[in-house]
């Protein structure tokens, strides 16, 4: 039975107190999230010989998490991912997001879901203790229309499997597109660059992007390209291939349509051989985006004062595609009045 412990785990910069929750399972793994940005901060499970470690990248305090720089373990909204110029038309009506990556808007825009401090609530399931934390996203926030009233629950089995259920329903047709950014390094968040990670994602087509990441409409097969992880592959193997999609980005960060389309099955799997730890991501969203932490910068001190560097984790990002709400032939990110949004992801870790 996983039980929620909780301790202070500092102050942001405008006083506001947050709580690191730590929730721990019969086998003594632990999940850490904190409620500046519903932040999953560690995630520690054991290799193959029984030793534990934690695997997702972040921050030892508040004030790193503050700098926002990689959107370490936050969780994201309103809209995850891009929208090109941070423009889109609803009902007739345009709206302009702000801009905070170039000429586009990413990941709810310059103060998104991952900068508020969430409301946060331990509550019991029956079996295990689940965190409850919920945020009211106002009318005009960052220019979206509508007051989005947003909540996710976290739990944490005692077979290591980590749900993130989100919950969201408006009072205005908006757009809603919820994600988490984790980074994990199945060796662990201090062991260096995950090339040698193997990959599979359950998707045979992905969404073609131009040089700032906004897709161009495009929807590709894999097959014949270093985009294709129908099978494991090792992210290092290709991720530096001469191919235009991976010049543009630096290596991987694409989004890829899932096979299973819009309910929930398998989107990809992850396994580092020489520790033994597997992930599996499963989600009821139709797409996923994978990233390599391509432009982690190596500036800034890590947990434990580890200084990650290019790669130093993988992302997989469940979503709508990346600007969606443009592209009619993509599945959309409307959430349309008095309807609830409601999605899971799962991510379960094994050995294998």
């Amino acid at each position: 039975m996983t039980k929620i412990t909780s301790k202070p785990f500092g102050k942001t910069k405008d006083g506001t107190p947050v709580t690191l929750y730590t929730f721990r399972n019969k086998s003594g793994c632990e999940v850490s999230v904190c409620s500046y940005g519903g932040t999953i901060v560690s995630i520690k499970v054991p290799d193959r010989d029984g030793k534990i470690d934690d695997i997702v990248l972040g921050y030892d305090n508040i004030e790193s998490y503050e700098s926002r720089s990689y959107f370490y373990g936050a969780a994201i909204g309103r809209c995850g991912n891009r929208i090109g110029l941070g423009k889109f038309t609803l009902n007739g009506r345009e709206y302009q997001l702000n801009c905070n990556d170039g000429r586009n808007h990413l990941h709810g825009g310059i103060f998104g879901f991952d900068s508020k401090v969430w409301d946060c609530e331990v509550k019991s399931n029956g079996t295990d203790d689940v965190l409850e934390l919920r945020y009211t996203s106002p009318d005009g926030e960052e220019n979206y229309p509508g007051t989005l009233k947003v909540k996710m629950t976290y739990s944490w089995s005692d077979d290591n499997e980590l749900t993130l259920h989100y919950e969201a329903e408006s009072d205005k047709d908006t757009i809603c597109n919820l994600t988490n950014h984790s980074y994990f390094n199945l060796a662990g968040h201090k062991s260096g660059n995950i090339h040698p990670i193997l990959v599979k994602i359950y998707a045979a087509r992905f969404t073609e992007a131009d040089n700032e990441s906004i897709p161009t409409g495009k929807i590709l097969d894999v097959a014949g390209t270093p985009m294709d992880f129908r099978d494991f592959h090792a992210i290092g193997e290709r991720i530096d291939d001469d191919y235009y999609q991976l010049n543009y980005a630096g290596g991987y960060d694409h989004n890829w349509v899932l096979d299973k389309g819009h309910k929930m099955g398998i989107a990809a799997e992850a396994w580092d051989k020489n520790s033994g730890r597997h992930m599996t991501c499963s989600t009821t969203l139709p797409d996923m985006q994978f990233y390599c932490g391509n432009f982690i910068k190596g500036d800034q001190k890590g947990k434990d004062g580890f200084v990650y560097e290019k790669r130093a984790g993988f992302c997989f990002e469940t979503q709508f595609a990346p600007d969606a709400i443009n592209k009619p032939q993509f599945e959309s990110p409307v959430l349309k009045a008095g309807e609830k949004y409601d999605e899971t992801t799962v991510y379960k870790f094994d050995i294998k």
